[in-house]
């Protein structure tokens, strides 16, 4: 007997079969359209080996599944989806099994990708869906980011991506970058945030240094006083003391074992190596500092607060190796890697030369010289670190004297290191002062942060090859790789740091990874618009200067003209107004010279191909009363007298911004060339005192004084150039005020001058000032 529902059960069967109905169209009808950016043109960083386009594209939204299988699939599945939701805001579903199918994107393991090449994968994009394929977890963790970029150049979370075919690997082995910790220190967050960055370049080696004469930054269980006395040290000037109680300001900071395991996990995540950096024999003041039976001199010393280059040295007793042994010992349980790096570098061997116990040691141990003694030096840490299965690798200078065969050389001098090193068959990385140096400035616009203003420039790290081409094709497999070097002495925040670091990373990836035949520098610049866009998804604080349009402005404020020059440092087209306005896409694109009427404002910006702007726009304001003024990035630098010059920042206030200051720390001297002298009887000088806190080692000599007259030397104002006559010498106090300037009001006679309308106007002080120096800060000419 068939029993009756009632109505009720009636009404929720019809109310099921709707519903599933529903759900049956829904599955089988087309995907709502949404609006979507087409990627007309991969923008990508570093340049592909191989890349074919295809035709049409694929449409990928929030709907569009993910499919991996196997763990190292999952995780570059994940990495990608991340990476997508951060820069466009698209929500990914969470990867499942399977392999690639109609409408989806598949990561894929697969043997026979690249299987000589264990960092290559390929990438294919058609109407029916993405597939990144990898014979390993390095492989596809590399395709996801490639595939990530093409997404992030687009904007929102619906696009269609262009089709193509990708098979790329890179060209070396070794694209590395260095980061000292020990003259300034970052947080654990901070160096995961510059490992995320390295790994978004294809970047594959942290070197971290994390010991030097400024701080001994490793946590030693063995010896705590490594981090206990050297890891603080007292900077120099106000920098180092309470404004309100007067006492010391330690600047301190290091690294647990347990943090580092931290950092060595999440590098291995992020496939990247980290190699650290022991150092020895010299920059080991902070060690000694903490140890001072470590050192050569019998007088203790504190944690290094000056620059350069230092004498302390470790001694060559048999309990210094040890020590240092000991040290290695539980660096390599820290770090898994093959290398461990220990310096070598500026070991100045005044200390062994003088001393009559080191002496002793080098007939004891039957070594001829202090070259053969750093060897020696070398030569134990390399037997050490071979028995625990580790591979050294040092700074150039570790040839001289001798080098084990095993041995890996940096080449940081320039390239000669690293050709005198293939040629003994020794392993090399490529890692020049004259092109790889991120502490150099980028640009010469006067807002760059401190650092050594001899530039290396986007350009030059781009154009760097690592593999030279006098070394011959059977050396050439030395050349491991390519490295970047970021020192801190002047670098205190991590905003600074990142400005150093990009966009040149960008450039240093393409050096490391893409084809030498295929890199093409007009091309990178045209690419670049569109990493600075991911830089901006990804909260990454990459230079503006390089984008930014800089002004040279020469004026006559007697007649009322002047004339502005624009130029962006990396040559991307400039647009300007002269109302005030923000310059845009319609604005007036500069061609020549700017002819203008005091008083003028020029707003000017440089701009992408697509109309968008590179950086904010820069104001450039001129009147006769700007014309009067140079302030100290304004002013040049005196010819062969002012060398090595250096960006500096001032030591004071404690917290907060401070002064930055262009200085020839050799023979301090400032020129204004041909500055208008016409109607000028007085001159108004904004000058500073900061500490002088460097060590030139053998280059002291070189440091001159001009001999002062006065208790505290003078103001000397020369016009004609620095070999003119004297126009001025205006005795100094012997302190500034509180805020550490003072403004000099100084006559001048320019009675003696063959000119006064274009006059090379040079500043120097007098006297030997050290501890501190002056420096001048603003010039103004005061008209009668």
């Amino acid at each position: 007997m068939r029993h009756r529902l009632p109505p009720s059960r009636l009404r929720l069967r019809a109310a099921i079969l709707l519903l599933a109905a529903a759900t049956l169209l829904a599955a089988c009808a087309p995907r709502p359209q949404r609006p979507h950016e087409v990627v007309a043109a991969p923008a990508l960083i570093p340049l592909p080996a191989r890349l074919v386009a295809g035709d049409g594209g694929f449409d990928l939204d929030a709907a569009t599944p993910l499919h991996a299988d196997g763990e190292a699939a999952q995780q570059a599945a994940r990495r990608f989806a991340a990476l997508a939701a951060r820069s466009n805001g698209l929500r990914l579903g969470v990867p499942t099994a399977g392999g690639p199918a109609p409408g989806t994107i598949a990561f894929v393991v697969d043997p026979a990708v690249s299987p000589e090449a264990p960092e290559g994968y390929a990438l294919t994009i058609d109407a029916d869906g993405i597939a990144v394929r990898a014979s390993n977890a390095r492989g596809l963790f590399h395709g996801a980011t490639t595939l990530w970029q093409l997404v992030a150049q687009a904007q929102g979370e619906a696009m269609t991506l262009p089709a193509l075919r990708i098979d790329d690997a890179p060209r070396l082995r070794w694209r590395g970058l260095m980061l000292d910790s020990a003259r300034h220190f970052q947080s654990v967050d901070e160096i995961k945030r510059v490992l995320d960055a390295m790994a978004l370049h294809k970047l594959n080696v942290f070197h971290w240094h994390l010991t030097d004469d400024q701080g001994w930054r490793i946590e030693i269980k063995r010896y705590p006083r490594l981090t206990e006395i050297g890891g603080c040290r007292i900077p120099a000037g106000d920098g180092g003391i309470d404004p309100a109680t007067g006492a010391p300001v330690p600047y301190c900071g290091f690294y647990t074992q347990d943090q580092i395991r931290e950092v060595v996990a999440y590098a291995a995540a992020l496939h990247i190596d980290v190699v650290p950096e022991i150092n020895g024999p010299g920059h080991a003041q902070a060690a000694v500092a903490a140890y001072p039976e470590l050192g050569v001199l019998d007088a203790p010393v504190p944690v290094l607060a000056e620059w350069g280059v230092n004498r302390t040295l470790f001694n060559v007793e048999e309990s210094t190796f040890a020590f240092l042994e000991n040290v290695l010992a539980e660096v390599v349980e820290l770090f898994p890697g093959t290398y461990v790096h220990v310096g070598g570098d500026e070991a100045v061997k005044d200390q062994w030369e003088a001393s009559p116990r080191v002496q002793q040691r080098m007939r004891e141990l039957g070594v001829r010289d202090e070259a053969q003694l750093q060897s020696h030096f070398i030569g134990r840490m390399e037997r050490f670190l071979s028995t625990h299965g580790r591979r050294l690798i040092g700074w150039d200078e570790i040839l001289e004297g001798g080098l084990p065969p095993e041995a890996t050389v940096m080449s940081w001098r320039g390239i000669e290191g690293g050709l005198a090193a293939a040629a003994l068959g020794h392993d090399v990385v490529m890692s020049p002062v004259s092109d790889l140096y991120l502490d150099y400035l980028q640009t010469d616009a006067p807002d760059e942060p401190p650092g050594r203003p001899s530039m290396v420039t986007l350009e030059q790290v781009y154009r760097f090859e690592p593999v030279p081409a006098a070394l011959s094709a059977a050396q050439r497999h030395h050349i491991l790789g390519v490295q970047a070097n970021m020192w801190t002495e002047h670098t205190r925040s991590f905003a600074r740091l990142q400005h150093h670091l990009f966009p040149r990373m960008a450039a240093l990836a393409e050096t490391g990874w893409s084809p030498a035949q295929a890199r093409d520098y007009a091309g990178f610049l045209e690419r670049l618009p569109a990493q600075l866009q991911r830089y901006r998804a990804l909260d990454i604080a990459y230079a503006q200067t390089p984008f930014q349009a800089l002004a040279t402005i020469d004026g006559d404020r007697r007649d009322g003209t002047a004339r502005v020059t624009l130029r962006n440092p990396l040559g991307y087209p400039i647009r300007y107004t002269l109302d005030g306005s923000v310059p845009d896409a319609g604005s007036p694109r500069y061609a020549a010279p700017l002819d203008l009427r005091l008083p003028a404002q020029v707003r000017a910006a440089a701009f992408a191909a697509d109309g968008t702007p590179l950086a904010p726009a820069t104001t450039h304001t001129v009147d006769a009363t700007s014309l009067l003024t140079r302030r100290n990035a304004e002013l040049s630098v005196c010819p062969d007298i002012g060398r090595l010059l250096l960006r500096l920042e001032d030591d004071g206030p404690l917290e907060g911004d401070r002064a930055i200051f262009d200085v020839t720390i050799f023979h301090p001297c400032w020129l204004w060339p041909a500055a208008d002298l016409g109607d000028i009887d007085r001159l108004t000088v904004r000058a500073g005192r900061m500490p002088y806190a460097f060590q030139l080692a053998h280059d002291e000599p070189q440091r001159t004084f001009l001999p002062a007259a006065t208790a505290h030397g003078e103001l000397q104002v020369q016009g004609g150039g620095c070999d003119g006559p004297v126009l001025a010498t205006q005795p100094l106090p012997a302190a500034p005020d509180a805020d550490g300037f003072v403004t000099l009001d100084v006559p001048i006679d320019t009675g003696a001058l063959a000119t006064r309308r274009a006059t090379d106007l040079c500043l120097r002080f007098t006297g030997d000032t050290r501890p501190t120096m002056w420096v001048v800060g603003a010039v103004t000419l005061q008209p009668r």
